[in-house]
């Protein structure tokens, strides 16, 4: 099904629109936000942009010095917002120096959250090459929110036939390990661009004892053609068709990509099964952070609070 920016007043009645945009609300209560320290710097202010407390990724790219990540994670938390820096196992050298970031990032911004995953890198830089040997470090004893990866379209540097076998083998020792920290445990996942695939693998997961919190991957709103170029770089699975779809429709290639539909579609089904795993929304504002806050705000996310710059 091709892409389109959804008018709520056009799709369905007043009624099935004040139901519809009070599901998507739901959903967006509570969403986080991706950033990397050099889009940072382009945000004068976050305050101006995002609720407080918004829970703000840092993604570590291979190459960037851990003085940006950290000098980043405290602009955020000094602005007040709740920081999650990524640690990619496959770029960290060693335990010393996984240590040195740990008590850095907690010694200048009070990180007290983190993403663990292994990290887009073919060949590890050190001993570690899954999130799951993070984890078993014991480093991040005490930490109260620890997220992990999860794959709605499987991954092929795991799997590499395709399938999911060591995906969910890896899945269910994550579940395991929530049962022995106090840490809260949650998927966070890569963005998708088509609902039913991603139901489809919610659902399995709880077939098979999986219960950690999805926090479903989003792409925020772009030109059709960086989000094409974002995909395939970052190893967007299936759901991509629906892009190269829309791409191949003179009609939409030049009308800017929203994530309306796929969102609404999660929320509609998440207010029919209570019960559903997708727990939240995480952006990964790819047309740039205002925009994508800007649509947030738009679509029931909370909306800042400008900031009195005093």
């Amino acid at each position: 099904m091709a892409l389109f920016n959804f008018k709520r007043d056009a799709a369905v009645s007043p009624a099935g629109a004040s139901t519809t945009s009070s599901q998507v609300e739901a959903l967006l209560h509570d969403y986080s936000i991706e950033v990397m320290p050099r889009t940072a710097e382009k945000v004068e202010d976050f305050r101006d942009l995002l609720p407080q407390h918004t829970r703000v990724y840092i993604a570590h790219i291979d190459g960037t010095p851990i003085e940006e990540m950290v000098s980043t994670a405290k602009r955020l938390k000094t602005q007040g917002f709740d920081v999650m820096p990524h640690f990619p196992a496959r770029i960290i050298a060693d335990r010393a120096t996984l240590a040195d970031w740990i008590a850095r990032y907690q010694a200048e911004a009070d990180v007290k959250q983190a993403l663990l995953l292994a990290g887009g890198v073919s060949t590890p830089a050190g001993e570690y090459h899954s999130s799951m040997q993070l984890l078993e470090s014991g480093l991040f004893d005490g930490f109260e929110r620890l997220h992990v990866a999860g794959h709605p379209e499987g991954n092929r540097d795991i799997d590499r036939d395709g399938g999911d076998k060591a995906v969910m083998e890896a899945l269910k020792w994550k579940q395991a390990f929530s049962q022995r920290t106090d840490a809260k445990m949650a998927l966070a996942t890569q963005f998708c661009f088509e609902a039913g695939p991603v139901i489809k693998w919610a659902d399995r997961l709880a077939a098979e004892g999986i219960d950690l919190p999805i926090h479903i991957g989003v792409a925020g709103p772009a030109k059709l053609q960086t989000l094409i170029k974002f995909a395939i770089a970052c190893g967007v699975g299936p759901s991509l068709k629906v892009l190269q779809k829309r791409a191949m429709d003179v009609t939409k290639l030049l009308l800017p990509y929203t994530p309306t539909e796929f969102v609404t579609e999660l929320a509609a089904h998440k207010a029919r099964h209570p019960d559903f795993g997708i727990q939240s929304v995480h952006f990964f504002p790819l047309g740039g952070i205002k925009a994508n806050a800007t649509w947030a705000i738009e679509n029931g996310g909370k909306s800042a609070v400008p900031a009195s710059h005093s």
